[in-house]
């Protein structure tokens, strides 16, 4: 399920420098995807934006999420989501997502990229906003998260805020998860970041392991939103 990763606090969000695995030295995979540069971005309190209280009349066509990877152009469902594109591009004119780290990368059977989340940690919110309802949902069937879905994260019916993931390969979800866009433009990249995978650390001897649900090893860092 796409819930909000509750992460360990020891984990630093930075590459981790030496991964170990089970079987083997990480330093026999990559740990970087080409083109990527080093990120500048921090964990940090989310800000105070101010919450829509009706929908938006005039909602934008496309959002441009620039990061340190590329940009990723999404084609907005604004028709379909009015509600979640009017929470979420009012975030993005506020610049909220701007300087984050996305948090979370799954690539077994849960094929997502998840972000919004300020504080790196899966826990975070846009700062005395009150979780809004669902909408456009998809029907329960295989592969109703199909690649290239944008969808909001949650952790159960009405607690949506600010945290979304991307779906680079088909995937089956339970239908609970708000989709509100489509990737039009950075899908590649999405799939070169999963080849290189995600990471955990282990607790007892802190050490960071392969694990198909983590942090990404290559950073992912929204540098800023665009909106037309």
């Amino acid at each position: 399920m796409i819930k909000k990763l509750i992460a360990p606090t020891c984990v630093s969000l930075v590459l981790v420098a030496t991964f170990m695995s089970p079987v083997a030295q990480a330093a026999q995979r990559p740990t970087t995807v080409s083109g990527c540069a080093a990120v500048t971005a921090k964990s940090h309190t989310p800000m105070k934006v101010s919450e829509p209280a009706v929908i938006s009349k005039s909602l934008p066509k496309t959002m441009t999420i620039v990061t340190n990877c590329g940009s990723i152009v999404i084609s907005l469902l604004s028709k379909q989501a009015p509600l979640t594109v009017t929470k979420i591009t009012a975030l993005a004119k506020a610049k909220y997502f701007n300087s984050s780290l996305c948090h979370r990368l799954t690539t077994d059977g849960l094929f997502v990229l998840q972000c919004g989340d300020p504080t790196a940690s899966g826990s975070g919110s846009p700062t005395g906003w009150k979780g809004y309802k669902d909408e456009n949902l998809p029907a329960n069937k295989a592969a109703n998260y199909p690649a290239g879905t944008v969808a909001m994260a949650n952790s159960g019916p009405g607690t949506n805020g600010s945290q979304f993931f991307l779906v680079y390969k088909d995937t089956q979800l339970p239908p609970n998860y708000t989709i509100w866009g489509k990737i039009t433009s950075g899908l590649d990249f999405l799939l070169k970041l999963s080849e290189v995978g995600s990471y955990t650390v282990n607790q007892s001897d802190g050490k960071a392991y392969y694990a198909s649900d983590g942090y990404p090893i290559q950073s992912v860092e929204i540098k800023s939103v665009t909106l037309r």
